[in-house]
C-alpha cells in the first residue's frame, strides 16, 4: 500500500502536470486566480524556437550537436543537446523542446528504475521531434511515475538508494526527497515552458 505521506506530494505532482499539459495544448489554461485562459496547442516552431543564439535544443541527429553539445543524447532519429561534465558554463539556453523531453527522460527512467527492470538510461529514452510527440510522451512518463509512486510504502519512503536511477542523487537520498524533487522539476521546468511560450506569443505579436 502506498503511504498517506504520499498523499501531498502526489496532489502536486498531479497539480503541475494537468496545469503544464493545459498551457501546452489548450484549449484553456489556469490562469492562475481560478479563470480560465485561452490558449492554442503548442506548434512545431514553438517546440523547436531558439530565441537567442547558440541555444541547446532537440535535434536530428543526422546534423549533429548544437553549439557547445558534444553529443546528442538520447535514442531515435532525434537526440537532446548534451555534453560531458564538466558542462558548458555559463549553462546555455534551452528551449522547451530541451526542457520538455529532459522531463520526459527523467520521469520515464526514473520510473523504470523505482518499480520496472531497473535497466534504462538515457541512451534508451527516445526523443520526440515534434511538440505533440512530446506532450504524449510527458503524459506517458508522468503517469509512470505516478504509477510507480503507487508501489512505494513507508519503509520505500525512508530507504536511502530505493531508487536506482543512474543520473541523479538517488544513491544517496531518501527516496521521499527524490519523490520532492521530481515534483520541483516539474514545477520549475513547466514555469519556464510557460514562460517561452508567452515570449513567443509577444514575439509574434
Amino acid at each position: 500500500m502506498p503511504s498517506s505521506r504520499l498523499s501531498p506530494l502526489l496532489e502536486q505532482f498531479d497539480f503541475a502536470c494537468e496545469r503544464l499539459t493545459a498551457r501546452m495544448t489548450g484549449p484553456v489554461m489556469d490562469s492562475g486566480d481560478g479563470s480560465d485562459t485561452e490558449v492554442g496547442p503548442m506548434t512545431d516552431e514553438e517546440y523547436l524556437w531558439e530565441p537567442v543564439p547558440d541555444c541547446w535544443s532537440v535535434r536530428r541527429r543526422e546534423d549533429g550537436p548544437g553549439p557547445r553539445a558534444t553529443f546528442l543524447a538520447g535514442a531515435g532519429d532525434w537526440g537532446r543537446d548534451a555534453a560531458s561534465y564538466p558542462h558548458p558554463w555559463p549553462p546555455p539556453f534551452t528551449t522547451i523542446a530541451w526542457r520538455l523531453s529532459h522531463l520526459g527522460e527523467m520521469l520515464t527512467v526514473r520510473a523504470d528504475h523505482t518499480a520496472g527492470g531497473h535497466t534504462l538510461t538515457r541512451d534508451d529514452y527516445r526523443v520526440p521531434g515534434t511538440a505533440a510527440e512530446a506532450i504524449a510522451d510527458f503524459g506517458a512518463a508522468a503517469a509512470a511515475w505516478r504509477k510507480a509512486l503507487l508501489t512505494a510504502g513507508d519503509t520505500a519512503l525512508d530507504t536511502v538508494g530505493y531508487c536506482t536511477y543512474p543520473h541523479g542523487s538517488d544513491a544517496e537520498e531518501p527516496f521521499i526527497d527524490i519523490v520532492w524533487w521530481v515534483n520541483q522539476e516539474v514545477l520549475h521546468h513547466g514555469a519556464e515552458i510557460a514562460l517561452l511560450r508567452d515570449l513567443h506569443r509577444a514575439r509574434q505579436r
